[in-house]
C-alpha cells in the first residue's frame, strides 16, 4: 500500500512539474514575441523620425532658396 501512495505522489508531482514547465515555456515564447514587437517599433520610430527630420530640413532649405530669389 505504501509503494502505491508514493507512485501515485510522484506521478501527481511529476504531472504538476510538467503544467508549470508548460507555462514556463508559454511565458518565455510570450515575452520574447513583446521583444521582438517593441524592437519593430523602435525601428519603425527611428525610421519615420529620419524622415520626418528629412522633410523639415528640404522645408527649411526651400524656405532659404525662396528667401534669396525674393531678395
Amino acid at each position: 500500500m505504501r509503494a502505491i501512495q508514493c507512485a501515485l505522489a510522484a506521478f501527481v508531482a511529476f504531472g504538476l512539474a510538467g503544467c508549470g514547465a508548460e507555462v514556463v515555456t508559454t511565458a518565455a515564447t510570450g515575452a520574447a514575441i513583446k521583444k521582438q514587437e517593441v524592437e519593430a517599433g523602435k525601428q519603425m520610430k527611428e525610421m519615420a523620425d529620419k524622415k520626418i527630420d528629412a522633410a523639415a530640413q528640404a522645408i527649411q532649405q526651400r524656405a532659404a532658396e525662396q528667401e534669396k530669389a525674393d531678395k
